[in-house]
């Protein structure tokens, strides 16, 4: 903070017009013609352009190579289920440098939306992990009768559908509802979360998912990239060169 004392004693030197700066101690000032006095604070030196990574390995490679800021400690920080940050300490002047970002590749899920069986369970199959609600889904999908909607029957919680139960019967199967599924929605090197989703159908056959959990996977998601990245740079953490905020 420049003091009184300091602008006096600058305003009352002998400056010439050519000496636009001034030195007092350890500080800066600059003079312009009308003799105004401005402190020149020093920027601190941060990288322009941060690298971008879509894999966890690739982060814990870079960390582990100790190629830049060897001497620093650093935060590696879960922004979200999709993104992870290293950065570094905060700076003298107020900036925090940021060198890596981290986003996760995901499928695009489409939730709330009703496909045709075929396009349903394509996604069910490329989008989602093997779970035993999975399996019964794309069963129930990949067998139910066309027909119209009155071969479906609802009563506002759970359905029923007409199946292919052999080459030229047909039985009645009730849909579960809520189904337990774990959609690809972080890291590949962790596990997917699962959590519940409101499966409905309607004519065509059309099915649909909903989200049922109010977003609490997000919370197990960051947890799993958490354990992660504990175990992979578990000598890094121990030795206080990265740490660690989920």
């Amino acid at each position: 903070m420049l003091t009184r004392e300091a602008i006096q004693f600058i305003q009352e030197s002998n400056i010439k017009p050519e000496e636009r700066l001034v030195e007092l101690g350890d500080q800066l000032f600059a003079i312009n013609a009308d003799g105004d006095v401005k402190e020149i604070k020093p920027r601190a030196i941060i990288a322009e352009n941060r690298l971008c990574l879509n894999t966890l390995t690739g982060l814990v490679d870079y960390v582990k190579a100790n190629l830049e800021r060897i001497d620093k400690k650093l935060i590696l920080r879960i922004k979200n289920p999709q993104e992870v940050l290293l950065e570094g300490l905060l700076e003298f002047d107020g900036s925090r440098e940021e060198l890596i970002h981290v986003s996760a590749l995901l499928p695009q899920g489409h939730y709330g939306y009703f496909y045709g069986a075929e396009e349903f369970n394509i996604s069910l199959q490329s989008k989602f992990t093997k779970t035993p609600d999975r399996d019964i889904l794309l069963k129930v999908m990949g067998n139910v009768v066309e027909g119209d909607v009155k071969n479906v029957g609802d009563d506002g919680t759970s359905q029923s559908v007409v199946i292919k139960s052999g080459i030229s019967s047909h039985a009645e199967a009730k849909v579960p509802n809520p189904v337990v599924l774990a959609p690809y929605r972080t890291f590949i090197e962790v596990e997917q979360p699962a959590s519940p989703f409101i499966f409905r159908m309607q004519e065509g056959p059309c099915g649909a998912i909903f989200e049922a959990d109010g977003g609490a996977w997000q919370n197990v998601a960051i947890q799993n990239v958490k354990n992660y990245l504990e175990e992979q740079l578990q000598s890094e953490i121990y030795a206080k060169r990265i740490t660690l905020i989920a």
